[in-house]
């Protein structure tokens, strides 16, 4: 089993920047994919952004694409979000995941393909 703690979230102006963090904890050969949801008030949680631990290789959604990068720190178990020109739509609860597995790319952003989840952290952008 994983462990993970997101960190980072805030309230932001539009066209504002942040960085979000996710710790991760427990053997790594759990989470060879991880991604990146987001949850509004009375909405789906949607998937943003995926990374496969091992290549590195990433995609992104394309609600958010050319403005969100995810990274990580493989060092620090560190799973990052940068979020670049926010935007009001993009206010939610954000949450780290991870599969133990290589998720298929037809399941990058749905939720039901992880195994673990962080608790998740608030991002607010005002207009």
């Amino acid at each position: 089993q994983v462990q993970l703690v997101e960190s980072g979230g805030s309230s932001v102006q539009a066209g504002g920047s942040l960085r979000l963090s996710c710790a991760a904890s427990g053997d790594p050969y759990n989470r060879k994919s991880m991604g990146w949801f987001r949850q509004a008030p009375g909405k789906e949680r949607e998937g943003v952004a995926f990374i496969y631990t091992e290549s590195e290789f990433t995609a992104s959604a394309d609600s958010v694409k050319g403005r969100f990068t995810i990274s990580q720190d493989a060092a620090k178990n560190t799973v990052y979000l940068q979020m670049n020109s926010l935007k009001p739509e993009d206010t939610a609860k954000y949450y780290c995941a991870a599969a133990a597995g290589v998720v298929p790319a037809n399941s990058w952003f749905r939720s039901s393909a992880y195994d673990d989840w962080g608790p998740g952290t608030q991002v607010t952008v005002s207009s």
